[in-house]
């Protein structure tokens, strides 16, 4: 796997374990199964490591993960998005909502 590459510039192994505590807490409590879960880490690691690329940018590693929350749970993209995105106030989950529903494109 590649090294990521912090927001700080500091870098760091890549670790399974956070990427798939991170899923599981925007999955909490939705209705989505354990297998579903171990899907989608494995494809978000199969997408990292077929990059070819030693090191690899923390976004590159959110973007992947809001791709796979956003097909199968819109509640679980929305909180890790409004985490991730760092959202500010309540028009900007409006937005994501907007997107999510197509009537922001």
């Amino acid at each position: 796997m590649p090294r990521i590459v912090k927001r700080d510039g500091s870098r760091e192994p890549f670790n399974e374990d956070k990427l798939r505590h991170g899923l599981q807490k925007a999955l909490e409590k939705r209705p989505v199964s354990i297998e579903e879960i171990d899907s989608s880490l494995n494809r978000i690691t199969h997408r990292l490591r077929s990059t070819g690329e030693r090191e690899l940018p923390s976004i590159r590693v959110g973007e992947e993960v809001m791709s796979e929350l956003r097909k199968i749970d819109h509640v679980a993209y929305v909180r890790f998005a409004s985490v991730y995105l760092d959202f500010q106030d309540i028009s900007e989950f409006q937005d994501e909502i907007q997107k999510l529903t197509g009537d922001g494109d």
